[in-house]
């Protein structure tokens, strides 16, 4: 796929009654902002013509800027040496770009390199928060490659935004309009109560300067570049019957496994098989919990920022492909379940307590890694209206991740047929991603 670049500027916030804010402002990040990765999260959006036309578009971008003013910002260290986003309206990146073939042959049906052309370039330090790349197909369909940064929205602030983006498009107002107060939400308790064990699960120290449990068990860096990503579909009907058999053991007064806990849990046994790790190598799953609904009271669905924090269920690999599926399903239900309002009003008191700074913990999301195995991280979009993007004519046909080969990342991505089917994006090792496409479609 050539990929030709037209332009490149940057869009800055386009205020209603054309007068911008008096002065910069630095607004301090949450804790839930601070703790979750530091990088640019880039998904690809495509839309079948008719399309407005570019201006429209970079038109609606401006407004939307002027109501999610953070994404027009700059991360950097305020006057109180605190991590902070500054309200500066440095804009966002605009990217314009053709190909001279049609989308249908162009862009690849799964998971490749290429698409990665699709976005403004995300792997060398972008200062822009967020950076859009417009490319137009000879057939008149659209891509829209959009990259934030994770500190300033997680999944669900970005898809508020995304849809806010399109109604400025369609010359609508921008409603709801979010809630920004990420500086002051999160308060402490007084006194503060921690009673989970954060520096092991959110938090660790710096990792020391010698070989991992990962190299020892054979995974290192050596075979980086052996990973490969696959697409996997789910049918409505496979859902329904991987539900069905995860909770086949149940008894009467316990409800169902969601469509969540039974793919995660299918998947996970399929890959630990797959993987062909000993019975008794420890595996664990990192899943992101939204806390908008978990927290007491419960906050405002259109809070922008992050309130995202991880459940980690774990067991042996040869317990886990030995047991039925249920068994790993009520794994990632417990887990999930115990990431509850205590677990994180527990958070904040110690991430707010100026211990991580004193003892010099680093997050857990560490977006360098690039083999997990013998874990796995979910990202999972099944929750998250994406599909909500609308210039005017229409939602997008095609929602996905950019190619992300971090051996262990899978990625969950409701169907745009909206039949309750999906795709599963998996990176594995080569040689590991041929076993995994043999048994991935077995119930057991």
């Amino acid at each position: 796929m050539k990929v030709k670049i037209e332009s490149s500027k940057i869009v800055k916030p386009l205020y209603e009654d054309g007068e911008a804010p008096a002065r910069a402002q630095w607004v301090p990040l949450s804790v839930f902002d601070k703790v979750t990765y530091g990088e640019h999260v880039a998904i690809i959006f495509a839309f079948r013509p008719p399309n407005p036309p570019n201006s429209e578009v970079e038109l609606g971008l401006a407004k939307a800027l002027a109501v999610y003013q953070e994404w027009a910002g700059q991360i950097g260290d305020g006057p109180d040496g605190r991590r902070s986003v500054l309200l500066n309206d440095a804009g966002a990146r605009f990217v314009e770009a053709k190909v001279d073939a049609p989308m249908a042959v162009s862009v690849p049906s799964g998971p490749s390199p290429e698409v990665r052309r699709l976005h403004p370039r995300i792997d060398d330090g972008p200062v822009e928060l967020v950076q859009v790349q417009l490319t137009r197909f000879s057939c008149g369909s659209l891509a829209v490659g959009f990259a934030g940064h994770h500190q300033i929205a997680d999944g669900q602030a970005t898809a508020n935004f995304l849809a806010a983006w399109g109604l400025a498009t369609r010359q609508l107002p921008v409603s709801p309009l979010p809630v920004c107060d990420r500086g002051t939400r999160f308060a402490p308790r007084e006194p503060p109560l921690v009673e989970f064990p954060h520096r092991e699960v959110e938090y660790r120290a710096p990792a020391p300067n010698t070989m991992d449990e990962k190299e020892e068990i054979g995974f290192g860096a050596a075979g980086h570049d052996k990973v490969k990503v696959h697409m996997m579909h789910l049918s409505k009907d496979f859902v329904a019957r991987l539900k069905a058999r995860a909770s086949s053991g149940l008894p009467p007064s316990r409800r169902g496994y969601t469509t969540f806990q039974s793919v995660v849990a299918h998947l996970w046994r399929a890959i630990t098989a797959a993987r062909g790790l000993g019975a008794d190598v420890t595996t664990k799953v990192r899943i992101s919990v939204n806390g908008r609904m978990r927290m007491r009271p419960p906050m405002p669905r259109d809070y922008f920022g992050n309130v995202v924090l991880w459940a980690f269920p774990r067991t042996d690999a040869g317990d886990l492909v030995s047991r039925p599926v249920g068994h790993a399903a009520e794994l990632v239900y417990r887990a999930v379940a115990d990431v509850d309002d205590a677990y994180f009003r527990s958070f904040v008191d110690l991430a707010s307590s100026g211990v991580v700074e004193a003892e010099g913990l680093v997050s857990t999301a560490d977006s360098e890694q690039a083999v997990l195995c013998p874990d796995l991280e979910v990202d999972a979009w099944l929750g998250i209206n994406f599909h909500g993007l609308n210039f005017g004519g229409g939602g997008p046909f095609r929602v996905m991740p950019t190619y992300y080969p971090m051996e262990g990342s899978l990625f969950l991505v409701p169907s745009t047929l909206g039949d309750g089917s999906m795709e599963a994006y998996v990176a594995l090792f080569d040689d590991h991603l041929a076993e995994f496409k043999r048994i991935c479609h077995k119930i057991d």
